[in-house]
């Protein structure tokens, strides 16, 4: 009876200690902000060798739950940065840039790297259990250390949170091509109605060659608040889309 009393504390210990030293762990490993940005596929445009050429029209949209969050400023002074100038109308420029941001916000790494590469997550109180199992308790105590392993994390975690925040930005470009080129353009519509759908395919001749991507924007520290990682996540990103010029 005693020995079982002295497994169970020594496991609940042991599992409080865990806790309390990961919590440490990432108080100091992510002290610092980290932001980084990827894309779904790489673009490769043309390079340009002329100032009149270097002619930019941008239309930014924001259909996320945040439309505080705009990247405007940042990718025109970033584009200017290159040498481009940031045209009024269509028909002065020669390349078209269509951003719109469609998630900020709070989400678990892989949720977002789910985003554009498919990825999935883990339960933390599971581990307790597990840790509890490789220490050779009973099935009860076990059972009651994973759960008091969750609570001694749900203790750390509320004092120190490792806390993530993503952006999810899709791209287009449209780059103009000689009057005496064309492009054949094809598309492939899936329309949604209820339980059926129907595809639509549209083709079309035109001067425009289209090239499109996905942004995953993401920052990432201690106890980390929105204020502090927009304006940097702003700036990160229209580096990251100003960089495919």
């Amino acid at each position: 009876m005693r020995l079982n009393l002295f497994k169970s504390v020594s496991i609940i210990t042991s599992l409080a200690l865990l806790s309390g030293c990961a919590a440490t762990q990432v108080a100091i490993s992510k002290r610092k902000l980290d932001v980084q940005t990827k894309m779904s596929s790489s673009l490769f445009l043309d390079p340009v060798e002329n100032e009149q050429s270097k002619r930019i029209y941008i239309q930014t949209k924001n259909s996320s739950d945040k439309p505080d969050f705009r990247i405007s400023q940042d990718l025109e002074n970033a584009l200017r940065s290159k040498g481009f100038k940031i045209v009024s109308t269509l028909n002065q420029a020669k390349f078209v840039l269509h951003v719109n941001v469609l998630q900020v916000g709070k989400m678990d790494p892989n949720a977002a790297e789910a985003a554009i590469y498919k990825g999935y997550g883990t339960d933390g109180v599971a581990l307790g259990a597990g840790t509890a199992y490789v220490a050779g308790a009973s099935d009860k105590t076990m059972v009651a250390a994973g759960i008091l392993g969750g609570i001694a994390a749900v203790v750390a975690d509320s004092l120190v949170k490792d806390v993530h925040f993503s952006i999810i930005t899709d791209v287009q470009i449209k780059e103009r091509i000689g009057n005496k080129t064309t492009v054949q353009n094809t598309e492939l519509h899936f329309n949604q109605s209820g339980t059926s759908g129907t595809i639509s395919k549209y083709s079309e001749k035109t001067n425009w060659k289209t090239y499109q991507t996905r942004i995953l924007s993401s920052a990432n520290k201690v106890n980390l608040e929105f204020t502090e990682a927009a304006p940097e996540l702003q700036r990160a990103l229209a580096q990251s889309i100003a960089g495919i010029f």
